[in-house]
């Protein structure tokens, strides 16, 4: 399932969001607003039932996401990032004023692409696809030492059938 819902707010005001199932996720996303203390960068996660909440406050802006308990931090703290830059690079400085819901109508759309693709796109998690990606280097490395362990037995073997007559590496028999 993945990511369920996401959110973006300045303090309290919700300024876009979007939900990929029905759910009180909206509500308690308000609540969790409410309660997120102090005006300082945080970034934390907060537990409701089998879903997590994550947030992630930078500058004044609040990204949140909810996701169901099996998605981990990691994948999740990589959405709430992306969005964030996303968000910031498409308004700038009029997230500074906007009202409720003012930026709802076209970023909705990048909230839900986004919560697809890092629900359900190995891509998105970096770190698996790097062990990925290393696991498939290490794999032809060994092929690779495999094959050449091979034919130095396969060169010991003729060596021992032309009685050990190598001469300037070229076998002589």
């Amino acid at each position: 399932m993945g990511i369920l819902y996401a959110l973006v707010a300045r303090g309290t005001v919700v300024l876009a969001e979007f939900t990929g199932t029905t759910t009180n996720a909206s509500a308690i996303a308000r609540q969790i607003l409410e309660k997120i203390p102090g005006a300082n960068d945080t970034h934390v996660s907060y537990s409701q039932d089998r879903y997590i909440f994550h947030v992630k406050r930078t500058d004044g802006l609040t990204v949140l996401c909810m996701a169901d308990e099996n998605a981990g931090r990691r994948i999740p703290f990589a959405f709430l990032e992306e969005i964030h830059q996303k968000f910031v690079r498409a308004y700038g400085r009029a997230v500074l004023s906007a009202q409720a819901y003012g930026m709802n109508d076209e970023f909705s759309r990048v909230l839900s692409q986004e919560m697809e693709y890092f629900s359900s796109d190995p891509n998105a998690d970096r770190i698996n696809r790097l062990k990925g990606e290393m696991s498939q280097v290490r794999n032809v490395m060994i092929e690779n030492i495999d094959k050449v362990l091979d034919r130095g037995s396969r060169l010991v073997v003729l060596e021992a059938m032309c009685g050990g007559g190598m001469s300037n590496s070229r076998l002589i028999c």
